[in-house]
């Protein structure tokens, strides 16, 4: 299988958490010891928003914000790689040819961010679409997809799939900014709808859910 791996900055890097980075790395080992072919993106989570928050105060541009923002989640992605050794790629990927690229010489990808306007969830569903993915797991800092945001409303319930033209009226932002913080970004929905990937997100802090994911049993919310 082709496997791309969203890995929020909300699970890994929130603050950031070396035993869990660990368990990913051990992850990725896994599904290429089981010839899948694998990219993982990781966000940069609260040090890329605190960043976000230093260049607004300094009256610097949306695009500076970006640009910032995106350099803190190549450096997490950065320590995935130095982790995962000679399976990895040797850098972290600046373009979605140079990640194909890596994929295709056999090695696991793991990247951040690309360019400011483009969050990671954009990221990979730009290279789940490239590689014609046949999916694509978001790990997230909760159990999956609600009907509303469980984090303010007590009643929301958990959604065990959508389709992709349901999607855009679940959540709350459609355009993006600057650390935008919600489950899947509106302009990765574009891309997704779009391409028609397969997508699971689940509660990224328990790995085996990822797992689950690939091994097609029930788990978080359903894409399709």
């Amino acid at each position: 299988m082709r496997i791309v791996l969203r890995i929020g900055g909300s699970v890994v890097a929130s603050p950031a958490k070396p035993s869990l980075i660990g368990e990913y790395v051990e992850l990725l080992k896994s599904l290429k010891k089981e010839r899948h072919d694998v990219a993982a993106v990781v966000g940069g989570g609260a040090l890329a928003r605190e960043f976000i928050r230093t260049a607004k105060e300094l009256g610097l541009t949306q695009i500076a914000q970006d640009e910032v923002a995106i350099s803190i989640s190549r450096v997490y992605a950065q320590l995935f790689l130095l982790k995962l050794g000679d399976l990895g790629c040797k850098t972290v990927p600046v373009t979605i040819k140079s990640a194909a690229d890596s994929l295709r010489k056999g090695k696991a990808v793991v990247m951040g961010g690309l360019k400011p306007g483009m969050t990671t969830d954009t990221v990979a569903a730009l290279i789940a679409d490239h590689i014609q993915a046949d999916l694509l797991v978001k790990g997230t800092d909760q159990d999956g997809i609600y009907d509303k945001d469980p984090r303010k409303f007590s009643d929301a319930v958990l959604l065990e799939s959508l389709s992709y033209e349901e999607l855009p009226h679940v959540l709350l932002e459609d355009r993006h900014k600057a650390g935008i913080h919600q489950i899947i970004d509106p302009e990765a929905i574009k891309i997704l709808v779009r391409s028609r990937v397969k997508v699971v997100v689940v509660n990224g802090f328990r790995p085996v859910n990822v797992l689950m994911a690939v091994e097609g049993k029930r788990v978080g919310t359903l894409i399709a």
